[in-house]
């Protein structure tokens, strides 16, 4: 396949796994009060996993010996990316705005640049380099909210510093896809969701029997049908296969998106306010995106 097809390709898949991603902060903020996060978690993909079993079964059953023998590893991914990180997000959405936590995510990148180096000695050329700056100083800004003086004093919202431990899970997560088998999607999904409802409920039935703990309502459900359809599965299989298309470095980047299809999804159906730091660290966080990729095709172009 042709490298710019390639690249279309990937586009498309992690264009689409950013708008769900950005739906799915909205969908947990609209969850407080109607369903507990830690019972979300574990309702999502328990749901999940009953679907992508259903369909994935006989796919399983035919790569069976080599899902056995990459257990392991399939195991940690589906408990660190899908339930580590959704508990601490929908967490952190209860004591911080659907806008904060979009544009947080975009330091993903630092994790996943800063592990590729320190583990695989994977190097980011200048402009690269310069783009993943500017979307740290963005998610700085968010986090600081509008005033960097806050971080001297320690000054963070408890939800912004919730939402930093999700994003050191699901950059951990990314960088730990290069170990993920060469099954079909199916297959992977079915144990890597069969994980998370594992890892899920002990966390759920200990929220219910603490004070936190209440009964889902309609809406809770319908939050959880919505989790279930396309951050859960959807987005998932988008984003290994975007990561598979164009590496983990690239692909990570366009995590960079998920503030603005967050942003624009909080102001439409949340009502939240858009501040002018917002708008500084959107621009931060879209120019960096821009010149990483710029980077890269400089680097393609040039053989190197």
């Amino acid at each position: 396949m042709p490298p710019a097809t390639t690249n279309r390709i990937a586009y498309l898949f992690l264009l689409f796994t950013t708008l769900f991603w950005g739906g799915n902060a909205i969908a947990g903020k609209l969850a407080v009060g109607h369903i507990p996060p830690m019972t979300l978690t574990a309702l999502r993909w328990t749901a999940a996993f009953a679907i992508m079993f259903v369909i994935g079964f006989p796919t399983l059953r035919r790569q069976w010996p080599e899902v056995r023998r990459n257990l392991p590893v399939m195991l940690m991914l589906g408990a660190v990316g899908f339930t580590i990180f959704n508990i601490a997000l929908y967490s952190a959405l209860k004591y911080t705005s659907a806008i904060n936590v979009t544009i947080e995510q975009s330091g993903m990148p630092l994790v996943i640049f800063a592990a590729n180096f320190a583990l695989f000695g994977m190097r980011v050329g200048p402009i690269q380099l310069l783009g993943f700056v500017m979307s740290i100083i963005g998610v700085a800004i968010t986090v600081s909210g509008g005033d960097l003086a806050r971080f001297a004093t320690l000054e963070i919202n408890r939800g912004d510093a919730i939402m930093v431990l999700a994003v050191l899970a699901y950059g951990g997560y990314t960088v730990a896809l290069r170990y993920k088998p060469a099954l079909d999607w199916r297959p992977l999904m079915i144990v890597m969701s069969f994980s998370a409802m594992l890892t899920a409920w002990p966390f759920a039935i200990w929220e219910q029997m603490s004070e936190t703990g209440y009964a889902p309502d309609m809406t809770g459900y319908a939050i959880v049908i919505y989790t279930v359809i396309f951050p859960s599965i959807l987005s998932q299989v988008f984003y290994m296969r975007g990561v598979e298309l164009i590496g983990p470095n690239r692909a990570s980047l366009f995590i960079n998106l998920v503030p603005v299809f967050g942003t624009l999804l909080a102001i439409v159906i949340l009502g939240e306010r858009f501040h002018l730091f917002h708008a500084v660290a959107l621009a931060m966080v879209i120019g960096g995106i821009s010149l990483a990729e710029h980077g890269v095709k400089r680097k393609i172009k040039s053989g190197r």
